[in-house]
């Protein structure tokens, strides 16, 4: 009998028998002693934060989206008349066209058209009206945690707009960078640079720091500011604050009531906010408050969704919207201001083209498939 060689005999890897683990080599956050403590200290830390199971807080941008974006008339009151016609072509990738048509209105134009595409990754939105302004927006996501977002606004007689962003999602932390405008041709930076973070204590409680830092030319010193804000989520409602650098407090609640109701109260409270009020307060006159409440709901039926509005100043708004037809809504919106003895109407006409082709697709794809 013959005996094998060396290089006869198989080769085994260690990671073919039971129990083995495959050799790691080792590095430098373990061979070197004080990058060693650092990585067990961050280790420790992260273990410990990982075992709490803290939810993502979300965004500041979206801190009081409840009650500003959701329930109040913010985005959505309009003056005048209005039409708008969409037609949609896609739903996977998502593709979509819109004419707007407005007459009466101080803010909208008389005509725009709007261009939306989004996939899973990429997302394309750009407007253009009869003024050739053109506003656009571009996001990306690189993967689950990060998007590149980028904002530019063109407009006849007003200076250029660039807005650069970056968005990071943890899984208890949600961080943010922002730039305006910015710009080192002048031999410095100029522009507005924005930072901020907002991180979850509890899995209802999230406290969040935001810095901004802006300067206008090199030959002027530049601003700095600190604000801060806070969120707590109940089980059914939701409260948030926020402490701006310049003396304001703009504090929020809102409430589910029911499956279809939604109501939201929001303060607000500046010292010393102008200008002319500053300069009082410097030559040692007293601080002047001003403070604004506003109450609004939502209210969803079946066919249509009314909000309303009421603040402390005696302004009193209101928004319906009506879908008379698969494809057609009816938009009336109203407003009173009882302290300027002033009032505003809106109506609006929206016509979704191929609203049920796309509605027909979206229910087969969320369809079971049959088994192949």
């Amino acid at each position: 009998m013959s005996v094998p060689t060396l290089g006869q005999i198989p080769q085994v890897p260690l990671t073919a028998f039971p129990g083995s683990q495959p050799v790691q080599k080792p590095s430098v956050w373990t061979t070197n002693p004080v990058l060693s403590y650092v990585n067990d200290i961050y280790s420790s830390v992260a273990n410990r934060r990982a075992a709490l199971g803290l939810p993502n807080p979300g965004t500041i941008e979206n801190i009081n989206k409840e009650t500003s974006k959701d329930v109040f008339l913010n985005n959505y009151f309009f003056t005048g008349l209005r039409a708008d016609l969409s037609k949609s072509f896609s739903m996977n990738p998502a593709f979509q066209v819109s004419h707007s048509f407005s007459l009466g209105s101080p803010v909208m134009p008389p005509y725009g058209f709007a261009a939306f595409y989004a996939t899973d990754d990429v997302l394309l939105q750009g407007n253009i009206d009869n003024d050739r302004s053109l506003s656009g927006r571009f996001h990306y996501g690189w993967n689950t945690f990060n998007v590149s977002k980028a904002n530019i606004q063109i407009a006849a007689g007003q200076p250029a707009m660039l807005q650069l962003e970056h968005d990071y999602r943890g899984t208890d932390f949600s961080l943010n960078l922002k730039a305006l405008n910015p710009s080192v041709l002048e031999g410095g930076f100029t522009g507005v640079a924005v930072g901020s973070i907002l991180q979850s204590v509890t899995p209802k409680l999230a406290l969040g720091l935001e810095t901004v830092y802006s300067c206008q030319s090199p030959m002027y010193p530049p601003d700095a500011a600190v604000n801060y804000y806070g969120r707590y989520v109940g089980d059914d409602w939701v409260a948030a604050a926020q402490l701006q650098a310049q003396g304001s407090v703009l504090a929020s609640f809102w409430r589910r009531v029911t499956d279809k109701v939604e109501a939201g109260i929001e303060t607000s409270l500046s010292v010393g906010a102008s200008q002319q009020q500053q300069m009082m307060m410097m030559m040692g006159g007293a601080p002047q408050i001003d403070a604004t409440t506003t109450i609004g709901a939502k209210y969803e039926f079946r066919q249509s969704v009314f909000r309303g509005q009421i603040d402390s100043q005696g302004k009193v708004a209101c928004l319906v919207e009506r879908r008379v037809l698969p494809v057609v809504s009816v938009l009336f919106a109203g407003e009173i201001d009882h302290s300027k003895s002033s009032a505003r109407l809106g109506l609006g006409l929206q016509f979704e083209a191929g609203g049920e082709e796309v509605y027909s697709q979206a229910e087969n794809l969320s369809q079971p498939r049959p088994p192949m």
